[in-house]
């Protein structure tokens, strides 16, 4: 199958023909449908990844950031769920609620998207959801100045408290720079306490989507770009560190935030802060019209939930909240289905006991 054909039909990195290939590299079953011009129907576009249930058989599909599924769709993934053993498949659609952007993905069938919708489609809410409801999205098209005045007035102050520590961000796509990234993000995930790809995983995406350096103006290929915030302390012999690194992907007219680690030192220095207004920069200097900042908490978060603060800090750049229609499983073995959601419960109290955040 082509890339470019493929990536024409889809719209979020998590359905783009590179984005598979780098699943592929970790030892996930990945599965296309490309509609035809003669069906030309949108619910036969997907990537569907097929995952491996622990010490058993079967598996479980899944399809993040897909379109509004649709009876063709829902028949062509029984099918395959049946021919993969898949217990069930989860589906997570990138289609808003409601937006007053155009370029995000809606329809009118949208507004009849209901519970009455879902059950005729033999889908039901998801047990376990893999993606938050709710991201952050972010007007690329408005001026600097439009888009620091309408900033929360302490994130304003947090970046110019950046800027006269000397706080340095770059662009650093080699060997040495993703090692950096590699051991802050081993050092974020140690000090919050919660779960994070493997090693392995962050090697392989990295090593498949990382930009090659030459300046293009064509997103239809997922692409990985990474950011540093680099200090030099001023005290005596003070070595330049790095405070923060995030991975960015640029796809289509799009910029997203997926991955970020930051060190707990000098953090006086509100490094992330800075690293934030500059990959909004980035994302203009590329001519791209959204930054989307990888998920968020609804409306009313609660100030008790963890990712509360990371929700706060993406808040205060000023992006408009959106909300997705949520995540869907479509069943294929009840009898085991069943079964999987108690063991998936027991095992993440476990996890949690383990963590101390029961």
């Amino acid at each position: 199958m082509n890339a470019k054909d493929f990536n024409k039909k889809t719209d979020h990195p998590l359905q783009a023909f590179e984005w598979g290939e780098f699943r592929e590299k970790t030892g996930v079953k990945v599965i296309r449908g490309l509609s035809t011009e003669a069906s030309a129907k949108e619910g036969e576009d997907f990537q569907l990844t097929i995952h491996k249930v622990p010490h058993t058989n079967f598996n479980i599909g899944y399809l993040p950031k897909g379109n509004l599924p649709d009876k063709s769709l829902i028949s062509k993934l029984k099918e395959i769920g049946k021919e993969n053993k898949c217990i069930f498949i989860q589906l997570e659609p990138a289609v808003s609620t409601f937006t007053s952007q155009e370029s995000l993905r809606n329809t009118s069938e949208v507004a009849e998207w209901t519970p009455l919708r879902w059950k005729n489609l033999n889908l039901r809410p998801a047990a376990h959801p893999l993606f938050t409801k709710y991201t952050f999205v972010l007007d690329l098209t408005r001026s600097e100045e439009e888009l620091l005045k309408n900033m929360h007035s302490k994130t304003r102050y947090n970046i110019k408290v950046a800027q006269k520590h000397g706080v340095e961000i770059i662009e650093d796509n080699s060997d040495k720079a993703f090692k950096e990234y590699l051991k802050l993000t081993e050092a974020t995930t140690k000090r919050q306490n919660f779960y994070a790809h493997t090693r392995k995983y962050h090697e392989l995406m990295w090593e498949t989507l990382r930009a090659n350096g030459k300046q293009t103006t064509d997103y239809s290929k997922l692409t990985a770009h990474l950011l540093l915030a680099n200090y030099k302390p001023k005290s005596v012999g003070g070595r330049p560190e790095t405070l923060a690194a995030w991975i960015l992907f640029t796809f289509k007219d799009t910029l997203y935030y997926p991955y970020g680690a930051s060190s707990d030192k000098y953090r006086e220095t509100m490094a992330s802060n800075l690293i934030m207004w500059e990959a909004i920069k980035f994302g203009k200097k590329l001519g791209l019209k959204k930054f989307d900042m990888w998920g968020a908490l609804g409306e009313n978060p609660d100030p008790k939930d963890s990712w509360y603060g990371f929700h706060k800090f993406k808040q205060g750049y000023g992006a408009e909240l959106v909300e997705f229609i949520g995540s869907y499983d479509l069943v294929i073995n009840p009898v085991l289905y069943n079964l999987y959601k108690l063991a998936d419960k027991i095992r993440w109290t476990v996890l949690r006991f383990k963590k101390g955040v029961y």
